[in-house]
């Protein structure tokens, strides 16, 4: 069963993805680690129009996606005016959810459902000039295999232990995250938001999550 999840970077459990906001002591919040990799030039990145990595976005196309334009008018020695503007790049508190793309599968080998996370996008909040919530923006999708590397190789900072450095390749693959299904493949291929709404969306999700674990215990006897 493939499915699509949401990850909510406001709830305490996910707050390793969130924090630092500002890179410091070689830690960085996941967005500003795929950001800093996309500059460098070590990560593709595909258009979030399609979640298959079909299209292909360039460095130049990829580290502006988000971005936001002001518009202020000034006044010269002249007394002419004109107006200018101000684009501000996306940052990392900007970025509060991602979404998860993963297949779930039977182990025969193991006797275990397991779970392969394919790929990854984050999401930025969209306001209006006044601050106030619009919406939210898909960025852009990241393939997880390809980024792998470079998640085991930035430590996060556990909230009990000082001397416990798990990295984001730990939180993924031990899956110490929370999230919620947002979709599922299906003949429709519709999210569920599509037909169920408020609560009866949430319920839903958790509805897919049970037809999963039940799937692995039905086919034991005890």
């Amino acid at each position: 069963k493939r499915t699509w999840r949401t990850l909510d970077l406001k709830e305490k459990m996910n707050h390793p993805f969130y924090f630092p906001t500002e890179s410091h002591s070689n830690l960085n919040s996941l967005f500003s680690l795929i950001y800093n990799s996309i500059s460098a030039s070590e990560l593709t990145v595909y258009d979030a129009i399609d979640d298959g990595f079909t299209i292909a976005l360039s460095k130049a196309a990829a580290v502006v996606v988000g971005e936001t334009t002001e518009t202020f008018t000034m006044e010269d020695e002249y007394g002419n005016f004109s107006d200018n503007e101000i684009k501000e790049p996306v940052v990392s508190a900007d970025v509060m959810r991602f979404r998860i793309k993963e297949d779930w599968f039977f182990d025969r080998q193991r006797g275990i459902m397991d779970v392969r996370i394919i790929g990854i996008c984050p999401v930025v909040e969209v306001k209006d000039q006044m601050g106030d919530y619009k919406g939210e923006l898909p960025m852009y999708w990241v393939y997880f295999p390809e980024i792998r590397p470079l998640l085991a190789n930035q430590e996060t900072v556990s909230r009990w232990n000082d001397s416990e450095r798990r990295t984001y390749d730990d939180l993924f693959f031990k899956r110490f995250f929370s999230s919620y299904v947002y979709k599922e493949s299906s003949v429709y291929g519709r999210n569920i938001t599509d037909y169920k709404i408020g609560l009866d969306a949430l319920l839903e999700a958790q509805s897919i999550n049970n037809k999963i674990f039940n799937f692995e215990q039905d086919l034991w006897q005890y």
